[in-house]
């Protein structure tokens, strides 16, 4: 019994010191080579921020009806890159309409991250026989002996024919559209239509470049548009191989300068001490600040303890986190003082913050900030708020298992 215990005690000892390793300081270094990254700054558009429509989306369905849509009327490119395409009938909708223009001579580059798609290189082979270039980002060197290796690509980006671009929080999965087992899936994406396209347009080919050793600077890549719409987005790219914890600085700035309100969603809160003492300061200076998150977890056992040992702290503070049961919430919002808000790819969690390659749009437009915050209020009344009297009376076997998720969580 001694022994197992020994044996035991030792796994656990080493895969915290892994995780502590890989978990550390980020590596930071330039995704590109600076001569590249300059070609490809100047051929930016000037005023790239205003003047820009915007549509919202809050469910899966007309997004890809549009995207498809989009697709469809592309004359030169089509740029897509999502961290997964589960190669269920989604995904081959989308791969058949891909193939279709790269047969009428569009060009078609799609770009994934490698390690979760490992097991869907058949589709990409498929893809690129159909004339479509492909492209992993990333390569996995298992059985991970480099902390670079660690760094995935969470980017879901799309650019067609550099006018019409979409972000958010969706990949391409059936889940998405019909939800998981035990209830619907709640997302946010949006579409931007106008000149901010072009920022959309430097973070696909900045990413290409590292990944394909191809710099695409030609101009047709980057037209001149005219204004489209009154709303300006400034498109924020984050991550160890880049511009560093950006979008984890920016949004400490948001929690920083709320003044009555800062309403957020995320599927995990896992935040990091710069964040974590963003939210208390803000909290405790009398700022109304919310956070809905999952009341249940798609990702395995250990995602909700671990954000429940944060909870005590943040409730302290006079923060209201509410757990959303109306399924699984994976939106990645935030909206402050119906003056700015916010749609990403980017989790309240330190891999999203240190680890992965992100990326946000901010738009500071009352417009703009009213649609957000009505979609928090919509699923703040499908969601309970946590009681901090009852919080603190939970059972100590939920306290043990929260602790020793939080051991593991940088990486969960």
């Amino acid at each position: 019994m001694n022994s197992i215990l020994v044996a035991l005690t030792s796994i656990i000892a080493a895969l915290a010191l892994w995780i502590a390793w890989l978990t550390g300081k980020p590596i930071a270094k330039p995704l590109i080579d600076s001569k590249s990254e300059q070609t490809l700054t100047s051929l930016l558009p000037p005023d790239n921020e205003k003047g820009n429509d915007t549509i919202t989306y809050t469910a899966f369905s007309p997004m890809v009806d549009d995207m498809l849509r989009d697709i469809s009327t592309a004359r030169h490119h089509i740029h897509i890159q999502f961290f997964k395409f589960e190669t269920d009938y989604i995904a081959q909708r989308i791969g058949n309409a891909l193939a279709q223009k790269a047969a009428q001579g569009v060009e078609v580059r799609l770009m994934y991250d490698d390690i979760v798609n490992l097991s869907n290189k058949w589709y990409y082979r498929h893809l690129a026989s159909c004339g479509v270039e492909c492209c992993p980002f990333g390569r996995v060197h298992l059985p991970f002996i480099r902390k670079t290796d660690n760094y995935r690509n969470h980017r879901k980006v799309v650019v067609i024919d550099g006018h019409t671009g979409y972000l958010g929080g969706m990949n391409i999965a059936e889940r998405y559209l019909d939800g998981l087992d035990w209830g619907a899936w709640r997302d946010t994406h949006m579409r931007i239509h106008g000149p901010a396209t072009a920022q959309l347009q430097l973070a696909f080919l900045t990413d290409w470049c590292h990944a394909s050793g191809q710099l695409l600077d030609r101009p047709c890549y980057f037209p001149t548009l005219p204004p489209a719409g009154d709303r300006t987005v400034q498109i924020l790219t984050s991550g160890p191989l880049g511009n560093g914890p950006a979008i984890m600085h920016r949004t400490v700035q948001l929690i920083d300068q709320s003044q009555r309100y800062i309403y957020l969603e995320s599927p995990y809160f896992i935040p990091t001490p710069q964040i974590m003492q963003a939210l208390c300061q803000a909290a405790q200076r009398g700022v109304d600040v919310r956070l809905l998150i999952p009341a249940r977890s798609d990702r395995g056992v250990f995602i909700l303890p671990a954000s429940m040992s944060f909870v005590g702290k943040a409730l302290e503070s006079g923060m209201k986190i509410g757990l959303y049961s109306n399924g699984f919430l994976h939106a990645k919002t935030i909206v402050a003082d119906d003056t700015i808000a916010t749609v990403g790819s980017t989790n309240i969690d330190p891999r999203s913050y240190l680890l992965d390659l992100e990326i946000g749009a901010y738009i500071p437009n009352r417009d703009f900030a009213l649609e957000i915050k009505n979609q928090f209020l919509a699923d703040e009344a499908q969601s309970v708020y946590i009681d901090p009297a009852a919080f603190r009376r939970r059972p100590l076997h939920r306290k043990a298992v929260e602790r020793i998720a939080r051991i593991i969580s940088p990486q969960l």
